[in-house]
């Protein structure tokens, strides 16, 4: 087989559509993390990008390989499929990365803050469900019950941000903000913990996102059970970070300022509520939309003002995006998968 620097051909594509991943979810969820710090007139947008980039790229390389081990074995069998027929596993890896990074460039483009996490998960399940279909393994290898799992912590975790938030911010409101009559003042000093509370935010995503770029490459590249090399891990982190400094500011400018109006205190509240609930999941190797965790975070916050304060429409909007996200992606995933079969590849 031709191979360059030691790689076949197809471990290069699959390489390639992992960085294609990683750089979607770069300017789609690495964006989210830093569009209140945007939104609230704390930091610009290049400010944002190194600041950012360099807590997320940490986050990916100290706490990222736990959910990347669920992302790449735990939807699909995908270490049967490689003792049954390894080429077919590669084709199915493939297939769900570049599915995914199709999904997740649209929706970047149409501004909406979709899961990249959801894109993967119906990547991988699409894949499943065709190599299923042709026989190659049976429906029951497919990991329903941790499918499940992922499920309900997709619906309980953005409810969970939610409510923090929303306690986080009451709690500085019946503090500070009642007790202290100069409000301007008091967002100012509020500005240095935003920063901080959002720093902590992209290292949360870092440790959960990277996932969804590099969990099916352990496939591509035949590492077996092997523990995710440092090496990988960084590479997921380089793509993420280029994804944010290109493309994260149309969905920055939809979390920090469509969604509510964001001021520092607010902004720290759904940040320390979404990167507090992130952590968590990661370390239970979760892979949690993160979007869905921010956008409840938001909100939260919101909500302790008032529902008035909610753009009711632009939630409408999201919320539909959510919702056709793991079909879509499934069938993208699933199509390409039955198409480079038949092609022969």
């Amino acid at each position: 087989m031709f191979t360059i620097l030691g790689l076949s051909i197809l471990s290069i594509v699959g390489l390639i559509g992992a960085f294609y991943m990683a750089w979607n979810i770069g300017a789609n969820d690495l964006a989210n993390s830093m569009g209140d710090v945007v939104g609230a007139k704390v930091l610009n947008l290049k400010q944002v990008c190194i600041i950012g980039g360099i807590m997320n790229f940490l986050g990916v390389v100290f706490f990222g390989s736990r959910v990347t081990k669920t992302i790449g074995k735990g939807i699909v069998r995908t270490d049967l499929m490689m003792e049954l027929d390894p080429h077919m596993a590669v084709l199915g890896a493939i297939s769900a990365l570049f599915a995914a990074g199709i999904w997740v460039s649209f929706a970047t483009y149409k501004q909406l803050p979709v899961s990249t996490s959801h894109s993967m998960v119906g990547s991988m399940l699409g894949f499943g469900i065709a190599a299923a279909g042709m026989g190659i393994i049976g429906f029951d290898d497919i990991g329903w019950t941790i499918l499940m799992k992922v499920v309900a912590s997709w619906i309980l975790s953005p409810v969970a941000g939610m409510v923090l938030a929303f306690l986080i911010f009451n709690l500085i409101r019946h503090t500070f903000i009642d007790r202290i009559k100069d409000t301007v003042k008091l967002e100012k000093l509020f500005g240095p913990l935003l920063i901080g509370s959002s720093c902590y935010q992209a290292f949360s995503f870092g440790s959960n996102d990277v996932a969804n770029a590099i969990g099916p490459v352990p496939i591509i590249l035949g590492m077996g059970n092997m523990e995710i090399p440092l090496w990988l891990l960084a590479f997921g982190g380089i793509g993420i970070v280029i994804g944010l400094s290109t493309w994260g500011y149309k969905v920055i400018y939809t979390i920090g300022e469509k969604i509510t109006e964001l001021t520092p205190t607010r902004g720290f509240s759904a940040d320390v509520a979404c990167a507090t609930t992130v952590i968590i999941c990661s370390s239970y190797g979760m892979p949690v939309s993160t979007t869905h965790v921010l956008v409840g975070c938001t909100i939260g916050v919101g909500l302790a003002r008032g529902l008035e304060a909610v753009n009711l429409s632009v939630i409408k909007r999201i919320v539909y995006s959510w919702l056709v996200t793991v079909p879509i992606s499934m069938v993208i995933a699933f199509t390409i998968y039955v198409g480079l079969v038949w092609l022969g590849i």
